[in-house]
């Protein structure tokens, strides 16, 4: 079984759902960076989602795109991101962790070359956020040669035919958007279809569902489980509290602690 696999199985088992914090690596630098990741694995982070910094993110709303601004300019490159993925890996040897990038980082490296690094270094899954499904073949195929799970993200407006091809191409987890637009922990209205879109999956048999885009509080956490989400993902609400705290290291780390754990145990009720 995969780290992810034996993650949900846990969770199952203890009747609680997942929670995942996004940061982006090397965000504000590699050493706070660090201090970050293991603050939020420390503090019940069921697994990671991390992000490599890129200069025309696609996906991420200010607050990210602010994140990857600040890692680049820290000198964050390709090679530090997986440096710094090296280090948490071999402080936590358990933990999930998942990547989110573009396609051009993957392909600056070659498909097979990225995928051998994820796996030298302990990745567990990557979700690659503008390749759509009628591309995704090659990435699905490098990525499963080196042991990688592909993660593929369900939107708000997915028809039968959509859905059906992320539940098929998913493994580890399956991404379901909130809501149409870009990442934004101050957007925080959902789509009205969510239930009918986790029907479909589950009706597929895709892997354990989590919920991203506009969780920022624990009872955002309480109704993705309602829905029927094994667990949910929050970017822009973690970063944010970086970003605030720019000056003041010690202060992030005792923010971050207690925004993990409070959204943790929402997971438990």
């Amino acid at each position: 079984m995969s780290r992810f696999d034996t993650l949900f199985a846990q969770l199952e088992a203890k009747n609680e759902g997942g929670f995942v914090p996004f940061v982006t690596l090397c965000d504000p630098d590699f050493d706070r960076s660090f201090d970050i990741i293991c603050t939020l694995a420390d503090n019940g982070a069921d697994a990671l989602e991390l992000g490599f910094p890129f200069s025309d993110p696609l996906l991420d709303g200010p607050v990210i795109q602010a994140a990857n601004n600040r890692a680049l300019q820290a000198g964050c490159s390709t090679a530090r991101s997986f440096q710094l993925l090296a280090k948490v890996r071999e402080k936590y040897p358990e933990i999930p962790i998942s990547l989110l990038l573009c396609a051009n980082l993957i392909y600056a490296q070659t498909l097979d070359e990225f995928y051998q690094l994820c796996s030298q270094v302990g990745v567990d899954a990557v979700l690659v956020a503008d390749i759509p499904l009628l591309a995704c073949e090659d990435y699905v195929a490098a990525a499963q040669k080196h042991g990688i799970q592909p993660v593929f993200i369900c939107p708000p407006n997915a028809d039968e035919k959509t859905v059906a091809g992320v539940a098929a191409r998913s493994e580890g987890y399956t991404y379901l958007v909130s809501r149409a637009g870009v990442t934004s922990a101050e957007n925080q209205s959902h789509a009205a279809n969510l239930d009918s879109l986790v029907e479909q999956l589950k009706a597929h048999q895709a892997a354990p569902i989590l919920q991203g885009f506009g969780i920022a509080k624990p009872e955002q956490v309480k109704d993705a489980l309602k829905l029927g989400a094994a667990g949910a993902i929050s970017g822009s609400a973690t970063v944010k509290i970086i970003e605030r705290n720019l000056d003041d290291h010690q202060a992030c780390l005792r923010q971050l602690a207690q925004f993990v754990r409070d959204m943790k145990a929402a997971t438990r009720a």
